[in-house]
């Protein structure tokens, strides 16, 4: 097959997304495939269709490794403005922002991504992830893994998923959401208490995520989080274990459990190596919780209307009560990532996810 693997973007998430693809390339290639691996932002100047891109652009391998900071957007916007000769002004922020999508997608994209068999998306948060781009490619027929528009822009909003989550029964920590100037006490309203996790509502990555223990902690954690988004929120944090459980079609995979060296399983302990223990299958996990677990998983992808594969991230707490975080419709899919390594753990080598992927879509 003719395959795009959509990558980078101009998102906090951007290196992410470009680890991710360069792994689902090379895993493609290695099947037979002909694989573009495209920058959605960057674009593929002054091609004209899969064909034209592929032979100008196309390469025998990718790679790509995660910096331990994020990027520099306002730099990456920079290059892209000089390389075209333009100026831009895109908000980069991770949902929220206002800006014309046009500007979000480089030439030549939308063409070659028509003319292929199928686009992988690989993309990580903001137009990505929030659907967006999901519906721009519904306009024009475009075929693509992952989830529909609708399952992405809701799964994206965390306050709106965990609303769905909980109408459904499904235990989520409680929230409070802040906007700027709003003001915000964590020992008044919904008496969230410390610690808390100030966060996004649309980011991913844990980009811009703090844990909160006291007052003094607090002023710099939501300066934090307003860089990426006008619109955060504060979560009661729980104590317990940490696990996630992908599901792949209609399957849910074995979990994971996921133990920081440090700290909390921030930017860095996501995507440096060595910086996470990740156990799978965890060790002492009783086999009744983690039937709850997979069930748990397979109704939040399913209240969500989420299709092809995603992954839900929770907490296991003191009292063995299973509560659901958040779910991503486009998982990491880099060396460190979880969803590969419950494949694994269930049988699935990462060459094999890829292709189940782009079969799921078909």
């Amino acid at each position: 097959m003719d395959i795009v693997v959509l990558a980078g973007g101009l998102s906090p998430e951007r290196d992410v997304s470009l680890s991710s693809g360069c792994k689902i390339a090379n895993a493609l290639i290695s099947r037979g495939h002909r694989v573009l691996l495209a920058d959605l932002y960057m674009g593929l100047p002054h091609a004209r269709g899969f064909g034209d891109a592929y032979n100008k652009f196309k390469k025998d391998s990718y790679e790509f490794k995660v910096p331990e900071r994020e990027p520099d957007l306002a730099a990456i916007k920079k290059d892209r403005a000089g390389a075209l000769g333009t100026h831009s002004e895109v908000d980069a922020g991770c949902s929220g922002g206002l800006y014309n999508n046009a500007q979000l997608i480089g030439d030549g994209i939308v063409a070659a991504c028509a003319s292929a068999d199928i686009t992988f998306n690989a993309l990580h948060g903001d137009i990505g992830e929030n659907g967006r781009l999901q519906a721009l490619f519904d306009i024009y027929g475009i075929k693509y893994t992952g989830s529909g528009y609708e399952g992405c822009h809701l799964a994206m909003d965390k306050p709106l998923a965990k609303e769905l989550m909980r109408v459904n029964g499904v235990r989520t920590p409680e929230y409070e959401i802040i906007t700027a100037g709003s003001g915000f006490d964590p020992l008044a309203g919904k008496q969230l208490g410390y610690p808390c996790v100030i966060k996004p509502c649309g980011c991913g990555s844990s980009v811009g995520v703090s844990i909160v223990n006291n007052r003094s902690e607090l002023d710099s954690a939501l300066k934090y989080a307003f860089i990426y988004e006008k619109r955060i929120m504060a979560e009661h944090k729980i104590e317990g274990r940490e696990f996630s459980v992908g599901v792949l079609g209609d399957e849910a995979l074995p979990p994971i459990e996921i133990i920081p060296q440090t700290g909390f399983y921030d930017y860095v302990n996501k995507y440096q190596p060595g910086a996470a223990l990740e156990v799978c299958p965890p060790v002492g996990l009783a086999p009744e919780l983690e039937k709850v677990m997979r069930a748990t998983a397979l109704k939040v992808h399913g209240t969500l209307g989420l299709s092809g594969y995603s992954r839900l991230d929770l907490i296991l707490d003191g009292e063995g009560e299973i509560n659901c975080l958040e779910i991503n419709t486009l998982p990491g899919m880099t060396p460190t990532s979880l969803l590969p390594q419950e494949a694994a753990a269930a049988g699935i080598p990462y060459n094999e996810l890829c292709e189940r992927i782009i079969r799921l879509a078909l």
